[in-house]
């Protein structure tokens, strides 16, 4: 792994620790409940978005409504077909949802809600998570109920990409050790590994055995990210189990 990689990898521990605050979108294009479904078609073309917030007079969010709400509309033949046999398995009230779907006039008839949202002190870890688990592309930032902004999956890349680009400060030999030692006894696979290691002018030497392949990998990215490392010597050797019988 190169220096620069190793300063991306470390650099984006940090990022993951920033807040929503600090990346978010604040300037964010809303549509009231009443608007018509055309009319946010229109308005997520011209503003070059995938999704907009759905929100009362007084800013608080009631739903949100994004590109993949559209895609069953009857005006481009995107409602959603079933085989005849398993549409008699289909409940009255999932018909019902689909037909509002790709019918609706209103926004309000079509809008996803409640809406998945966070607070401003969030952090991008806990974001870039929340976007995993509900295959979202965005999440709305509240503050009292109240929408302040929006941080959506390019807002943590520029944030990733902002961290990596600031040169990291010269780190002590001292400093890198006692990290390096706190990173290691914060995970639970790194206790059974039988080493030791030296740090000498930004270089860490690792000596001894782990238990596997996967242990050792990680024990190397686990040096590797530590702030101010410029390289890593890699000593160590996988344990060769021998059966007693056989």
């Amino acid at each position: 792994m190169t220096n620069q990689v190793r300063h991306i990898a470390a650099k984006a521990e940090e990022a993951a620790a920033m807040k929503a605050k600090e990346v978010m979108t604040t300037v964010v294009v809303t549509v009231g409940s009443t608007a018509k479904v055309h009319e946010v078609a229109t308005l997520l073309a011209r503003s070059h978005i995938s999704a907009v917030p759905v929100v009362d007079e007084r800013m608080h969010v009631l739903g949100i409504v994004s590109e993949g709400d559209l895609l069953r509309r009857k005006e481009i033949g995107g409602k959603k077909r079933r085989s005849w046999w398993l549409e008699l398995f289909t409940s009255n009230v999932t018909l019902a949802q689909d037909y509002t779907k790709s019918h609706a006039v209103a926004v309000r008839d079509i809008m996803s809600a409640p809406v998945i949202s966070v607070s401003e002190g969030t952090s991008l870890a806990k974001i870039a998570d929340i976007l995993a688990e509900h295959a979202i592309k965005r999440v709305i930032v509240i503050r009292d109920g109240i929408l302040v902004g929006i941080v959506s999956r390019a807002d943590l890349v520029r944030a990733l990409a902002s961290a990596a680009s600031n040169t990291p400060a010269h780190v002590d030999d001292k400093s890198i050790r006692n990290t390096l030692l706190q990173r290691i006894h914060a995970q639970p696979w790194a206790s059974k590994a039988y080493f030791n290691f030296v740090v000498d002018d930004g270089v860490i030497e690792l000596n001894g055995t782990v238990e596997s392949d996967e242990q050792h990998k990680a024990m190397r990215v686990l040096a590797e990210t530590v702030p101010g490392v410029k390289a890593v010597r890699d000593r160590l050797v996988e344990m060769t189990y021998v059966p007693l019988y056989g």
